[in-house]
Parts: structure tokens; C-alpha cells; sequence
């Protein structure tokens, strides 16, 4: 690298890509109590922030919080919770309106493979028909709103089910992928059963939300 002469002007830090779907990894060396501590706080704060505001601009900025911030901050400050906490369930939203964001049409296309065989998960999701790019991507969006402007265990329950549909699609996409590429069908399988553990999850922290037990 070459020295600056002063005259070069710094380059910005750019967030290194990040797969929204890979919900596991984060490894930290800060005190985990602390961090614990503080994903936490900031999540209620965010939350209630939220749902205490009238105004739709303020759900629009915290909706596109991670388009703003870059998927990675949150994962520093969320990743690393408890799957069925309050900062837990706010990253695996997060992360998955940014999977869809990512690639619409790959998972709109899982979506449709998975959805007729999914009938109650595919009308508690909410995506309009027919399912395509367009569909899925403002189903993600609307549901992240709903945990601001709405019922906070609805959207969990929203997310939930469209992980499960989308999960099951990709089990039929690997079963046809299966005989010509096996590893693209092993990925694909890996895959749909990490989205059924995460459908779990939030599913338990809806029911936890309801209790009034979410933390």
C-alpha cells in the first residue's frame, strides 16, 4: 500500500456482504453480559420508539433501518441473542426482509413451490396472488411495519409462516435438483430445515410476546 501524501482522500467504509439467511456465526470478544445487556435495550427502546410514534415516516426509517445502517450493525448488536428474545426476533425479521430484498424472485419462486401444500402457513404470510418478486417483497415489508404500527406477535406469527412455506419450497426445488446437482440439493435441504428452526422461533417468541414474557 502506498504512503498517503496527504492529499488522498479516505476511502468510506463499506459493509462487507452478509448473508441474511445465515442467522448463526457472530462471535464477539466483548463482555457477553454487556453486549447481552445492551441488544436488549436497544431493542425495547426500538420497539416502543415505534409503537409509541403516530407518524408513518418513523416506521419507514425504522423498516429500513438495516438499508440504511447495513444488515451487519444489526447483526452486531442482535445476532448473537437468544433465538426466542426480544433482539432475537427483531434480527431474524430484519434479516428476512433482507433475504427478500436480496433476491426476490428466487424466493418468490420457492414461495410458489411451497405454497399449495402450505395452505394455513400461506394465508397467515399474507402474500398477495400470484406470488411473485413484487409480492413477497412488499409481504416483507409490510410485515416489519406490523411490528411497529401493529401487532408485534402478528408480524412474528407473518414471518413464521412465510419461513415455513418458503421452506417447504425449497425442499420440492431440491427434490428436482437432487439426480443433476446433489450439492445444490444439499444446500437447498440445509437450508429449508435452519428456516423450520427459525419458524419455531418466532412462533415462540409470538406466543412469548403474548404472555408478556418477551425479553
Amino acid at each position: 500500500m502506498s504512503p498517503n501524501n496527504g492529499n488522498e482522500v479516505p476511502r468510506p467504509h463499506k459493509p462487507k456482504p452478509f448473508a441474511p439467511l445465515d442467522f448463526e456465526g457472530f462471535t464477539g470478544g466483548a463482555d457477553p453480559a454487556r453486549v447481552s445487556e445492551a441488544a436488549h435495550l436497544a431493542a425495547r427502546a426500538l420497539v416502543h420508539h415505534g409503537r409509541e410514534s403516530d407518524d408513518p415516516e418513523v416506521t419507514q426509517r425504522l423498516v429500513k433501518l438495516a438499508d440504511q445502517q447495513g444488515l451487519e450493525a444489526i447483526a452486531e448488536m442482535w445476532a448473537e441473542s437468544a433465538a426466542r428474545s426480544l433482539p432475537g426476533a427483531l434480527w431474524r425479521l430484519y434479516a428476512l426482509r433482507t433475504a427478500v430484498k436480496q433476491n426476490p424472485e428466487r424466493m418468490a419462486a420457492y414461495f410458489k413451490a411451497g405454497k399449495d401444500a402450505a395452505e394455513v402457513s400461506k394465508a397467515v404470510a399474507g402474500v398477495a396472488e400470484p406470488p411473485g418478486a413484487d409480492e413477497v417483497t412488499k409481504m416483507a415489508d409490510t410485515i416489519l411495519s406490523g411490528a411497529f404500527n401493529g401487532d408485534f406477535d402478528v408480524a412474528l406469527d407473518r414471518s413464521a409462516a412465510f419461513c415455513r412455506v418458503v421452506a417447504l419450497g425449497q425442499t420440492h426445488h431440491a427434490d428436482a435438483a437432487e439426480a443433476s446437482n446433489e450439492n445444490h440439493a444439499s444446500r437447498l435441504t440445509h437450508s429449508s430445515h435452519r428456516l423450520v428452526r427459525t419458524a419455531e422461533d418466532l412462533e415462540a417468541a409470538a406466543a412469548a410476546w403474548r404472555r408478556g414474557e418477551l425479553d
